[in-house]
C-alpha cells in the first residue's frame, strides 16, 4: 500500500477510509466507509449530552424522594421499588436491544430509546396521586427506553474512534455517568424548591430531550461495526451467528464473565447509595439537630444538592483519574485495566464503612470518607467498558453489552434499592418508632454494600488472570461466532476478500 494511503491505525476515524466497506455505482466496486475527524467528533459530543440526560432521569426521582413518598403515600420499602421497577423493565429490555443492535440500525433504535424515555418521564408528571401503580408504570417504561441507550451508544463510539482515543473518549462519556446522576439530583431538588411542585422536576427534562433527538438524528451517524479496527464485519442481513450461538461465545469469554460481576457489584452499591443517600444524609442530619424531620411538602432539599454536588465533583474527576491510569499503566502491564477496578472497589469499600459507622458521631468525616468513596468508585466506569470493547469481537459487542447491563441489574441495583430499604423496614420493626431508630436501621442496612463491593473487587482480580488471551482472540480475523464459511463467503460478496491495495 502506497504511503499517502490512510490507515485505520490507533486513533480510529480520522477523516480515513476504514475496513469494512459499501458497493457503490453499477460496478460493484468497494468504497470504503469513512467519517471526516470533526464528524467523529460531533458525534461524540451529541452522545455525550444525551448520556447526560439518561442519567439524569436515572435519579431525578431520588432528588424529589421524601416529595414522592409524601404525595403517594409510600413506605421505604415501597418506595424502594420504584427504582427496582426501573431497573427491572431496564435489564428485560436490554437483551432485546443488543439483539437489535448488532443487525439492525443502531441509530434508529437510539431514536425509539429517546422517544420513550422523554415521553413516559413528561406523561408520568401529570399522574394523580391515587394511581401511584401508574407512577411505578411510568418509571417501567422511562428504563425501557433507558436501556436502548445504554446498551448501543458505547458501540457506537467504540466504532468511531480506537486506542487511545477510545479511551479518552470513552472517560468523557462515562464522566456524564455521575455528572447526570448528580444534576438529577440537583435538577429535582432546586425546581422542587422553586415550585413548591415536584412534578415540574419531570416537566424540565423532556424540554432537554426534545433537542437531543433532533441533534442524534441531523449529527451522529451509524458506522460499520467494527471500522475503527479496520476490521471486516457483517452487513445487515448478511450472513451471521444466531443471538445464542453470540451468548455462548461471551460465556466462555471469561474476561467478559469476570469483568461483568465486578461491574454487577458496582451497580449494587450505586444503585443502593443513589436513591437511598440523601435521605440517609438527610436524617443524619436530623439526629445531630442541623434539621426539622420531614412533616408536609416540600421537604428539605439540601442533602439532596450536598450529594448531587459530591456526585458530580468525585465523578468527574473519578472518571478522569481512572482513565488516565489506565492509559499510562497498560504500556508497562497490559493486564493494567482489571487490575485498576480491582484496586479501586477494594479501597472504596474501607471508605464507604467509614462513611456509615462515622455518621452518628461526625457528619462531616461521613461526608468525607463518602465522597472519597464515590471517587474511587467513578474511576471505573469508562474502565469497564475499554475492557468489553477489547475482549469481544466487533458483531457482538451491542449483545455483550447488553448482557452486562441485564446480568449487572438482575442481581445489582434492581435490587439493592428495595433490598436496602426492606431491611431497613424490618429493623426498625423491631425497634421503637423514633428519628434516631430510623437513622440507626437505615445505616445498618448499608452495611452489606461493604461487603458485596469488596467481593467485586475479587472479580476484577479474576478478570485480569484471563485479559491477555482474550483480547487476542478478539483481534484475530474470524474470531467469534460467525461459521468460517460465511465470514469467506461475505469477503467474497463484498470484495474485502481482494488486496487492499489501491487500485
Amino acid at each position: 500500500m502506497s504511503a499517502e494511503q490512510p490507515q485505520p491505525g490507533p486513533e480510529g476515524l480520522q477523516g480515513q477510509s476504514l475496513g469494512p466497506c459499501k458497493h457503490s455505482g453499477a460496478s460493484g466496486q468497494c468504497a470504503p466507509w469513512s467519517l471526516p475527524r470533526w464528524r467523529a467528533h460531533v458525534a461524540a459530543a451529541v452522545l455525550c449530552y444525551i448520556n447526560l440526560l439518561n442519567y439524569m432521569n436515572w435519579f431525578i426521582i431520588a432528588g424529589v424522594l421524601l416529595d414522592v413518598q409524601r404525595s403517594f403515600q409510600l413506605s421505604d420499602s415501597t418506595a424502594g421499588l420504584l427504582q427496582t421497577v426501573f431497573i427491572g423493565c431496564l435489564l428485560l429490555s436490554a437483551p432485546v436491544f443488543g439483539y437489535l443492535g448488532d443487525r439492525h440500525s443502531r441509530k434508529a433504535t437510539l431514536i425509539f430509546g429517546v422517544l420513550l424515555w422523554s415521553g413516559a418521564g413528561l406523561s408520568s408528571s401529570f399522574i394523580p396521586c391515587q394511581y401511584s401503580w401508574l407512577f411505578f408504570l411510568s418509571r417501567g417504561a422511562v428504563g425501557t427506553g433507558a436501556a436502548s441507550y445504554s446498551t448501543i451508544a458505547p458501540t457506537v463510539l467504540g466504532d468511531l474512534f480506537a486506542g487511545d482515543q477510545r479511551t479518552r473518549v470513552l472517560a468523557i462519556f462515562y464522566i456524564f455517568i455521575p455528572v447526570g446522576s448528580g444534576l438529577g439530583y440537583v435538577l429535582g431538588s432546586a425546581v422542587a424548591e422553586l415550585t413548591g411542585n415536584w412534578h415540574w422536576a419531570l416537566r424540565i427534562l423532556p424540554c432537554l430531550e426534545a433537542v437531543a433527538l433532533i441533534l442524534l438524528i441531523l449529527l451522529v451517524p451509524d458506522p460499520p461495526r467494527g471500522a475503527a479496527e479496520g476490521q471486516d464485519t457483517v452487513a445487515p442481513g448478511g450472513p451471521r451467528s444466531s443471538w445464542c450461538e453470540d451468548v455462548r461465545y461471551l460465556g466462555r469469554n471469561r474476561s467478559f464473565v469476570w469483568s461483568t460481576l465486578g461491574v454487577t457489584a458496582m451497580a449494587f452499591v450505586t444503585g443502593a447509595l443513589g436513591f437511598w443517600a440523601p435521605k440517609f444524609l438527610f436524617e443524619a442530619r436530623v439526629v445531630h439537630g442541623l434539621q426539622l424531620p420531614c412533616l408536609q411538602e416540600p421537604c428539605g432539599s439540601q442533602d439532596s444538592l450536598i450529594f448531587g454536588a459530591l456526585t458530580v465533583v468525585t465523578g468527574i474527576i473519578g472518571v478522569v483519574l481512572g482513565a488516565e491510569a489506565s492509559r499510562r499503566y497498560k504500556k508497562v502491564n497490559a493486564r493494567a485495566e482489571p487490575l485498576i477496578c480491582a484496586s479501586s472497589l477494594l479501597t472504596t469499600a474501607p471508605c464507604l464503612y467509614l462513611a456509615l459507622v462515622l455518621a452518628p458521631t461526625s457528619l462531616l468525616a461521613s461526608y468525607v470518607f463518602l465522597a472519597l468513596g464515590e471517587l474511587l468508585l467513578s474511576c471505573n466506569w469508562a474502565v469497564v467498558t475499554d475492557i468489553l470493547l477489547s475482549v469481544v469481537v466487533p458483531r457482538c459487542r451491542a449483545t455483550a453489552g447488553a448482557l452486562q447491563i441485564t446480568v449487572g441489574h438482575v442481581l445489582g441495583d434492581a435490587g439493592s434499592p428495595s433490598l436496602t430499604g426492606l431491611i431497613s423496614g424490618v429493623l426498625l420493626a423491631r425497634r421503637p418508632d423514633s428519628y434516631l431508630q430510623r437513622f440507626l436501621s437505615l445505616q445498618q442496612s448499608f452495611l452489606c454494600c461493604v461487603f458485596v463491593i469488596a467481593l467485586g473487587g475479587g472479580c476484577f482480580l479474576l478478570a485480569a488472570q484471563h485479559l491477555e488471551g482474550d483480547q487476542i482472540r478478539a483481534q484475530q480475523p474470524g474470531t467469534g461466532t460467525q461459521d468460517h464459511k460465511d465470514v469467506e463467503s461475505q469477503r467474497l460478496l463484498s470484495g474485502t476478500g481482494a488486496s487492499t491495495e489501491d487500485p
